[in-house]
């Protein structure tokens, strides 16, 4: 376990990404550990995956989930080492296995904080920031966007179509590793706010385009952190732009809504 967990202060780097969890063997010594204990249980018809999950879910096989390396994938790239705040908590790691296989679509929520580069003995030569969370959210884009309530004017397969375009785009945005204000309110309202995609999708009905998603500080901002993000929709015939923006505090570990979707005027 890493010692030098950062402390809350106001200079905290918070993280909220979006990604994929996986887990390395830091050395030889632990993947020919990991082999027989495998050896030793009942895995016939589990996939690789499964029986990952079957055997560190074993109370008595926790020692291997403390010393494996998990990393979080953004976007492909190894991006975070990963450990929990509270050891009990490495049972959100072995969750994020749960799923029977592996996809493209498989999202994981990280919140927690960021803390220093590892070392590279860590996990076998990979330096990437350290994050030590609190919470972790696994699904897939489907049961996301499954779950979200549907416009009661628009055909059920056309909004989910549109759902997952805006989704990608915004987990896509350049350098999103969640760790800035702007990236972590948006990867916030990504998973927790449905009316974004309800109004893209009017938006796409009405043949407009989203043409740009800027984040900027809100004029509310005092002691707190508030940022107006602006969703911009260029009509494709006129040219005609229309803007929407919702406040999202970013204070703290948690984001959470100020004002709901709304008309923007620039002033």
């Amino acid at each position: 376990m890493v010692s030098n967990e950062p402390t809350l202060t106001t200079e905290t780097s918070f993280v909220y990404a979006i990604g994929q969890i996986e887990h390395r063997f830091p050395n030889l010594g632990l993947e020919k550990e990991y082999a027989q204990v495998v050896g030793r249980s009942e895995t016939a018809g589990f996939r690789d995956r499964q029986v990952t999950q079957k055997v560190l879910a074993e109370r008595e096989n926790r020692y291997l989930a403390r010393q494996l390396c998990w990393v979080l994938r953004v976007e492909g790239l190894d991006t975070y080492l990963l450990q929990p705040r509270d050891p009990m908590d490495f049972e959100m790691l072995i969750e994020a296995l749960s799923r029977p296989y592996s996809s493209e679509d498989d999202v994981d929520v990280v919140i927690g904080l960021r803390g220093p580069i590892a070392p590279p003995g860590m996990c076998n030569g990979l330096t990437v920031p350290i994050v030590f969370f609190d919470q972790i959210y696994s699904f897939d884009k489907d049961t996301l966007i499954k779950a979200m309530p549907k416009p009661q004017k628009i055909e059920a397969e056309q909004f989910e179509g549109d759902a997952r375009d805006l989704f990608s785009r915004v987990v896509q945005l350049a350098d999103n590793a969640g760790a800035t204000d702007e990236h972590r309110a948006l990867n916030y309202l990504a998973v927790r706010y449905p009316e974004i995609y309800h109004e893209t999708s009017r938006q796409f009905i009405e043949n407009a385009s989203l043409s740009a998603v800027d984040v900027r500080p809100s004029r509310l901002s005092g002691s707190r952190k508030i940022l107006d993000v602006i969703f911009s929709y260029t009509h494709r015939q006129s040219d005609i732009l229309e803007k929407r923006f919702v406040r999202v505090d970013v204070t703290d570990m948690f984001p959470f809504l100020v004002t709901k979707l709304s008309p923007f005027y620039e002033r």
